[in-house]
């Protein structure tokens, strides 16, 4: 992992992470509060690369893998693993959902039926 780039799983219990503060570095102003990471937070800088490249390709994978210096059928591969990442991404954070409602029932702080509600079973 990069030195500026978020943690995504805690590394003392394994669970999403979550932003608490954010601050402008050029005014210092701060915001606080329990926020969400974005949908591409789960994406390393190499996606993150390739998406920005894609994106301004308007999707051409030629252009693409010209511009990366690799063939078509690698950009090709490379566009698999992306959106692959992005899927997983939405299954991990669903799981951690789950996780969440789970423990919640465990610690009494929910009923099973609100659980279920919660995970879409009524």
């Amino acid at each position: 992992m990069a030195t500026n780039e978020m943690p995504r799983i805690c590394p003392s219990c394994g669970k999403e992470m979550r932003v608490r503060l954010m601050r402008c570095p050029s005014c210092n102003t701060e915001i606080q509060g329990d926020f969400e990471p974005g949908k591409f937070s789960w994406l390393s800088n190499e996606q993150l690369e390739f998406l920005d490249i894609f994106v301004r390709s308007r999707g051409n994978l030629k252009d693409v893998g010209s511009l990366l210096g690799i063939s078509y059928p690698t950009a090709r591969n490379r566009l698999d693993l992306l959106i692959a990442a992005l899927e997983s991404g939405d299954r991990m954070k669903a799981s951690f959902k789950r996780m969440e409602i789970l423990e919640m029932v465990r610690n009494g702080s929910i009923t099973v039926e609100e659980a279920l509600e919660l995970l879409g079973g009524k």
